[in-house]
């Protein structure tokens, strides 16, 4: 079977919702990565056999094919196909998944994966009532065959984060000394200047936004909890955001005709499915299947990142999983650096390269839970 590694990866920094990247356009966004992956790679552009691109809620800016628009956008050769996907908030870990399978299927041999997100612009509630006004609240309304299945029960991102919280038995006080980890996490890594290679200034905007260096346990014990009676705020939860990121896949045919270096090699690639009412929990059986897979254990992992969607998802995934923490996002999660949705899964995998290759880690490992029940797995090797 071929290999597919990976040759670059980049992003923007994480705008802050209505921050500094607010105002861009999605296809500039997109644009912006694209170009300095070019650039820096020194590839001919017209030799890139596709762009896959994740994208969540693809409404106003965001429609039309945004991954083949971002492409057109930097002014790269129209000859270069785009393609849009979206598997919810682990979107971009998808297009990665899908350009290392062309890569690793013979198919194609250099593809562009990445994500983009303008959260800002193109709020969630925006999508919602696009839903509404064909008639559906939420895309299950009005379905008579999920009505069967899961009955009238609410579909919830938060009462699934709640489920987890009460079924792993985390506490609101666990769920804040973890969130004040990620935002101490991530300004001690700006200050350390740990993101500065992998982040391309966008919009006068050199840093990502997110975090909170004066939040306090203190100051989240003051919030009101998302849903009535429950243990989840919102200094518990992913941050809003805006941002983009692109990776270069390649064979080893084409790391030898371009005279590319790569980063690392795609070990394992996987998804699967849980519980779409629970929601977020997803990650948990889609490592151990990955696991079960590569005959891997979790302890042979240098750097693992999870998405921090909620504080409860990353906590009882390390409860279940038994990885040590020092080891799980290890320069702060969505909690402090934000979420911007169809983008966050280009964004983890580039801030888990660069990590390896600051520590002289081996392997990482990247999962994300996703709307729907799902959850994709990422394993790679250092090269």
């Amino acid at each position: 079977m071929n290999e597919a590694y990976i040759v670059e990866a980049l992003r923007t920094p994480v705008g802050r919702k209505n921050g500094g990247l607010s105002a861009a356009h999605p296809a500039d966004l997109g644009a912006h990565v694209l170009g300095e992956l070019v650039r820096r790679t020194g590839i001919d552009p017209a030799a890139v056999e596709d762009v896959v691109f994740g994208c969540v809620d693809t409404v106003g800016p965001q429609a039309g094919d945004i991954a083949r628009t971002c492409w057109l956008a930097a002014g790269l050769p129209e000859t270069v196909p785009g393609v849009t996907v979206d598997r919810q908030c682990g979107s971009s870990q998808q297009a990665l998944h899908f350009a290392a399978q062309a890569v690793l299927s013979g198919t194609a041999d250099l593809v562009v994966a990445g994500g983009v997100q303008n959260m800002s612009m193109v709020p969630i509630s925006q999508a919602m009532l696009a839903g509404r006004e064909l008639g559906h609240d939420t895309p299950f309304s009005g379905s008579k065959g999920w009505s069967q299945r899961y009955g009238s029960r609410e579909v919830s991102q938060f009462l699934g984060a709640e489920q987890i919280a009460a079924r792993w038995e985390i506490t609101r006080e666990e769920m804040e000394e973890y969130a004040l980890t990620s935002h101490r996490r991530a300004a001690a890594a700006v200050d350390a200047g740990r993101f500065d290679g992998q982040i391309v200034p966008c919009e006068g905007v050199a840093a990502d936004e997110g975090p909170r260096r004066d939040t306090t346990t203190a100051k989240m014990a003051a919030l009101k909890t998302l849903v009535e009676g429950g243990r989840l705020t919102a200094a518990l939860a992913s941050q809003i955001s805006d941002g983009a990121a692109a990776l270069l896949v390649a064979s080893p045919r084409a790391v030898r005709e371009h005279a590319l270096t790569p980063i690392a090699r795609v070990h394992h690639l996987s998804a699967r499915g849980g519980d779409p009412i629970e929601m977020l929990s997803a990650p948990i059986p889609a490592t151990a299947h990955a696991l079960g897979r590569t005959g891997m254990s979790i302890g042979d992992f240098d750097v693992i990142e999870i998405n921090e969607a909620f504080a409860s998802v990353a906590l009882a995934w390390i409860k279940e999983t038994g990885a040590d923490p020092a080891r799980v996002n290890p320069n702060g999660g969505a909690i402090a650096l934000g979420h911007p949705l169809g983008a966050t899964g280009a964004v983890l995998m580039t801030k888990l390269l660069y990590e390896l290759a600051r520590t002289g880690g081996r392997r990482g490992l990247q999962t994300m839970c996703e709307g729907g029940g799902q959850a994709n797995v990422t394993i790679v090797e250092m090269v």
